[in-house]
Order: C-alpha cells, then sequence, then structure tokens
C-alpha cells in the first residue's frame, strides 16, 4: 500500500496486490487498538470514478454539474474537476473552490436563492456568468452587480413543495412576467431549472416539470432570448437503479418537448449519486445499557431466554459531530458490526445507537438489528458521502478536533 502525496495537505493510499477497503479500516482499527479509539473516515476515491462511468454509460445526453455543498472535500472536488464535470457553487466560498480546482468559469452554475451583492460581484470579477434567479429582487441585485450575467429561471415544481413545504423558485405563472422585467433591465436569460427530490416516488412529477420548463423556454424565445440550458436539477440517490428509472422518465419526456435536434444543452446535478458511497465512517462503542421491552417489573438480572432484551449503544461520535445530518431530517443508514474475534454466526437483538452526550437528540439510529455488543467494538456506516463529512477535512480550522481522512485509491481504479 503505496501513500501518494496530494495537496494541499491529503494523501491518497494506492490499494495494490487485492487490498481492499475492508482491509484499510481493519488496518486503522488496529493502530488504534492500543491508542483511544478515535473516530475516522475512509475514502474510496475510485467510486468516484465508477459512478461516472455508470453516469455516462446510462444518461449520455445529460451533463453531470456537482454540487460543491453535498461534499466539499478536497480530494473529492480535485478528482471531480479531472473528470470534467461542471460544478454548482451557492455562495462565493463554494465558487472560489470550484475556481482553485480549475474548473473553467463557463463551467460553474452560480445557485443560491438569495445572493449577496458582494457575491454576486465576486461571480462577476471571476467571469462566472451563469446564475440562478427566481425572484424579482434577485433579479435586480443581479442587474445591478453583473452585467453580463445569464439567467436560469427556477421553476417550482409541486414535489419540491412536498418535501420542503417551501415553494423555492417561481410559479410558472410568474415567469412571464420575471423574463418580461429580464428583457426590460438588459439582463440574458438562457435556460430554465428545476429539483425533484430523490425521496420523490411518483416519477410523473418530472412530466410536470418539464412541461413547465418548456412553456418557460417558449416565453423567453417570444421574448427574443436565445434558451439553450435546461437543469433537470438533483434527485439523483445515487444507485443504479433510481438512475435508470428516472432515465426511463426523462427521456422520452426530452425527446418530445427538448429534442436533441433543438441543439439544448440539458445538465443535472447529482450530488448524492457521486459521493454517497465513496466515504465510509468507523465509530467506537463507549457504553452499553440494556433494557427489556416487558420486563414486567423484574431487575435485568431476572431476565429469562423467553425475554426480549433491547441494548442501547454509546457512540464516540452523534448528532453534534458526524451524524449532523440527522438534525436536518435525513436518516442514518444501519451499521455493519467490524469484524469480530468469533465468526461463529450470533443472534441478533433489538439496538438503537447514541452519541455520547446524553441528550435526548443525540440519538443516531433509533432501532437497528445488531448482535450483542460491548465497549471497544467497532461499528461501520457506509454510504456517508452525502452526510456532512466535507467538513471533517476542512483545514480551514485546524484547532477544531476532526476524524482523521483516510483517502484510497486501488490500482484498477
Amino acid at each position: 500500500m503505496k501513500g501518494l502525496a496530494d495537496q494541499p495537505n491529503h494523501i491518497v493510499e494506492l490499494l495494490e496486490g487485492g487490498t481492499t477497503l475492508e482491509d484499510v479500516i481493519d488496518g486503522h482499527v488496529q493502530e488504534q487498538a492500543l491508542d483511544d479509539k478515535s473516530v475516522f473516515v475512509v475514502a474510496d476515491l475510485g467510486a468516484l470514478m465508477r459512478q461516472h462511468v455508470q453516469w455516462q454509460n446510462t444518461v449520455s445526453r445529460i451533463s453531470a454539474y456537482y454540487p460543491v455543498s453535498t461534499n466539499s472535500s478536497p480530494a473529492v472536488l480535485q478528482v471531480l474537476a479531472s473528470l470534467g464535470l461542471g460544478f454548482v457553487c451557492a455562495n462565493k466560498g463554494e465558487v472560489s473552490l470550484a475556481l482553485d480546482y480549475g474548473v473553467p468559469p463557463e463551467n460553474i452554475i452560480f445557485s443560491g436563492v438569495c445572493k449577496p451583492l458582494s457575491h454576486i460581484k465576486y461571480a462577476a470579477r471571476n467571469g462566472v456568468d451563469l446564475l440562478v434567479c427566481d425572484s424579482e429582487t434577485e433579479l435586480c441585485k443581479i442587474a445591478r452587480s453583473h452585467p453580463n450575467a445569464k439567467l436560469l429561471v427556477q421553476v417550482t415544481t409541486w414535489a419540491q413543495v412536498a418535501e420542503t413545504s417551501m415553494a423555492f423558485g417561481c410559479s410558472l405563472k410568474s415567469c412571464r412576467h420575471l423574463l418580461e422585467m429580464a428583457k426590460s433591465l438588459g439582463v440574458q436569460v438562457v435556460g430554465a431549472t428545476f429539483h425533484i427530490p430523490a425521496s420523490c416516488k411518483d416519477l410523473q412529477a418530472y412530466g410536470h416539470a418539464l412541461s413547465d420548463a418548456r412553456c418557460v423556454f417558449d416565453m423567453g424565445e417570444e421574448l427574443g432570448f436565445n434558451m439553450s440550458i435546461l437543469d433537470i436539477g438533483g434527485g439523483f440517490s445515487g444507485s443504479e437503479y433510481q438512475l435508470k428509472q428516472v432515465h426511463m422518465a426523462v427521456r422520452p419526456l426530452l425527446d418530445v418537448y427538448f429534442p436533441s435536434q433543438s441543439e439544448v444543452q440539458v445538465i443535472a446535478e447529482p450530488g448524492s449519486y457521486y459521493v454517497s458511497s465513496a466515504f465510509t465512517l468507523a465509530v467506537n462503542i463507549i457504553g452499553k445499557k440494556v433494557v427489556a421491552q416487558d420486563w414486567g417489573g423484574r431487575a435485568p438480572e431476572a431476565l429469562t431466554l423467553d425475554d426480549e432484551p433491547e441494548f442501547l449503544y454509546y457512540l464516540n461520535d452523534g448528532v453534534y459531530g458526524s451524524f449532523s445530518c440527522k438534525l436536518l431530517g435525513n436518516s442514518i443508514p444501519p451499521p455493519a458490526v467490524h469484524k469480530r474475534a468469533s465468526m461463529v454466526e450470533q443472534p441478533v437483538f433489538s439496538s438503537s445507537l447514541w452519541g455520547p452526550t446524553l441528550d435526548s437528540l443525540d440519538r443516531v439510529v433509533e432501532r437497528c438489528l445488531l448482535p450483542e455488543l460491548g465497549p471497544g467494538d467497532w461499528l461501520v456506516f457506509n454510504n456517508m458521502g452525502a452526510s456532512g463529512l466535507e467538513n471533517l477535512s476542512s483545514f480551514s480550522d485546524p484547532s477544531a478536533c476532526r476524524p482523521p481522512v483516510y483517502y484510497t485509491v486501488s490500482t484498477t481504479d
């Protein structure tokens, strides 16, 4: 296993001779066997490449633009930039990151619902002209601060409203007025964007959204705008099955509303799709409590084989750390148990996982099935790349106590 030095301050381990990600995790667990058993993260950069190949093979017509806010780890941005992805940035800091990693300004979309004037001016100075707009107020700010801006009109979808209970974007009824106002202010409009959440199971939502986008294109063209970019947003969970389902729903609609001969550039914003499977978090059990679903007033030691115990495990990390996405309403996938000395098949019990604060909010996983564990055992959480772990690799605050991130890539990848 060789270390490849990377800039600015991380190392990528090259996995050779059949070394697997599990071997890497096991190695770092063994390193900490006599130490403090601290939390750590392992990132498989090869997963980014495999997801990119899968994207190109499945939805070849749709160009991928990566939302930096999903995971801004330096290695992630470097790999995705080298693969030629565009970037979607929500603020000045993210625009700066994308530019630092060599992303051409014309391949950056400055999204953000409410952009500060200073951020708009920064985009203008650096040639980032493609901006998202969804209101008159935002349009006026852009007209004042970015004369070369090219706008994508953010269109509201009912699927988005159902998930957030907030109407981000511009309703179809309001789009005409916004387009006319852009015309009067001399601001270019080049397309439309919308978002269907990955949690939306009704793929007919794409039919409504693409129909609305076509109406926006028609209104824009009537006003003399060169409508050339359609952004169908995120909504890609990361699974190959879900990607194919979305593609099956979208492809015939694109052929009707935006056929290839129209030369409209179709893009999407797959964030979780790229990074979710690339990051694995390893945590240690530091405490344990046994309760019973029905003790009948008996003491824990009086339980019999007929009773069903439930175990509460306390971890050395929680929702105020690596699992902060739980506070935003996201669910945490159940963990796997790191390999133990005994390989005999063990019974499993109802278990709940808690962070170390004893706070009532610090519940990581409400209920899952695990064998009986104890302090010192390790749990491994897969698919954590879109769960806020990018902050763990941030070097903006060296004094902060963050788990180390170990980047890996196999020779095959």
